[in-house]
């Protein structure tokens, strides 16, 4: 598979962005008319981002990596659902975040399964000593905080603070309103001020 275009996910609003949107939408046109390798053309443009995204979700790359297959498989299958026109960014992410929330739903309905057995924890560096220790239990501790958080509020903040996304165009996502978002946002850095107290005070 090839690497992932780095226009994709360009910066909404910026001419990078504006253009790789506009090739997003070209290629989704020929999708829907039943060309396979316009498909194999998104896929290398968003396999990446896409990955990431879920990654940053349920927390395990095995299960990304599976997932983002699947995304781009019900991308093909639901081709005729997209609305010429529309912005390919929101309504892929949308199907990745949808694959995201029912994967976590099936793993919680394993009694004999926790999150945590299946989240990989940061590689361990032994090049800097206790540095690198303290590193990795931050590192661990914001994993365990935002692992921690209710599904929408881990949804907001993912797509806001790491994918840099808009309250509006996470309400796209997600199905809900820019106010919605807006609370979700605030009570998730409630409660990761509240978890990481330890942290912040260090910092």
């Amino acid at each position: 598979m090839s690497s992932a275009d780095p226009t994709a996910g360009a910066e909404p609003g910026s001419a990078a962005g504006e253009e790789a949107a506009a090739r997003d939408r070209e290629l989704m046109a020929r999708v829907q008319a039943g060309d396979e390798a316009a498909l194999g053309r998104l896929m290398e443009r968003w396999e990446r981002p896409v990955k990431v995204v879920i990654a940053r979700l349920v927390g395990n790359a095995a299960e990304a990596e599976e997932l983002a297959q699947e995304a781009f498989v019900r991308l093909w299958q639901g081709r005729d659902r997209f609305r010429p026109g529309a912005e390919f960014r929101p309504w892929m992410l949308s199907l990745a975040l949808n694959l995201a929330r029912n994967r976590l739903r099936w793993w919680r309905r394993r009694p004999l399964v926790a999150l945590e057995e299946w989240t990989p924890l940061p590689p361990a560096d032994t090049a800097d000593g206790a540095g690198a220790l303290e590193a990795r239990e931050r590192a661990e501790a914001v994993r365990a905080a935002v692992a921690a958080l209710p599904l929408e509020q881990r949804e907001a903040l993912v797509l806001f603070e790491y994918e840099g996304l808009a309250q509006t165009e996470i309400a796209v996502i997600a199905g809900t309103t820019p106010k919605a978002v807006e609370r979700r946002l605030e009570r998730a850095r409630a409660a990761l001020r509240l978890s990481l107290a330890r942290w912040l005070r260090r910092g």
